[in-house]
């Protein structure tokens, strides 16, 4: 790839396809004060860049009728399944049932480190290039809608908010960004804050 490649800043901040990340996730400790050392369920999500002049993030936002993160914005992804040989094939399975994603379309670049979730997940982000062709359908019974968020948008500092709150009688710091009308917050706020920190841009 090369240095006119627009997605070649986010490269050098990648873990390499063949070094998944490894042991403890980056916010382990501050989970396992919240919800104790239970062994983590594993899952995957696709942190997907449209290819373009300008790269775009793919991000999906959940229906308003799930059991859990109803209504909120997120990567596609999901739990780990007992046939799913990796994470990246657990993220292209889950992103092809989520939003049409066809895998063919879809060029895995690398790792970031794994994230663990109040809900018990330890999640493994893989990063990765989506044709500029990919057409995109959510799929009803879990998503309400596909947008995508151009990659200078997350790399402008004054678009990251900052902010802190409780939970079971803990403070959490917390990010944030808002875009078109869009919340992203939580677990994916927080992966995406995790790649800005490796691209030393946090």
């Amino acid at each position: 790839m090369s240095d006119s490649d627009p997605l070649s800043p986010l490269l050098p901040a990648l873990l390499p396809l063949n070094t998944p990340p490894q042991g403890p996730s980056w916010n382990h400790s501050e989970m396992s004060e919240l919800i104790g050392d239970t062994p983590r369920r594993p899952a995957a999500v696709l942190l997907g860049w449209r290819e373009g002049v300008q790269p775009r993030l793919v991000l999906t936002v959940r229906t308003a009728n799930l059991q859990a993160h109803a209504g909120q914005v997120a990567f596609p992804g999901g739990r780990t399944d007992p046939e799913d040989s990796d994470a990246i094939a657990t993220a292209l399975r889950e992103s092809e049932e989520e939003i049409g994603l066809d895998r063919k379309l879809v060029t895995p670049l690398g790792f970031l480190d794994s994230f663990e979730t109040i809900s018990g997940y330890r999640i493994t982000p893989v990063v990765a290039r989506i044709d500029r062709s990919a057409r995109l359908y959510p799929a009803p019974a879990e998503v309400a809608e596909v947008f995508e968020v151009p990659m200078n948008f997350f790399m402008d500092p004054a678009n990251l908010r900052r902010y802190t709150m409780e939970f079971r009688g803990h403070r959490r710091e917390m990010v944030e960004f808002m875009h078109g009308g869009h919340r992203i917050w939580g677990a994916t706020a927080a992966m995406l804050f995790n790649l800005l920190q490796r691209m030393g841009r946090s």
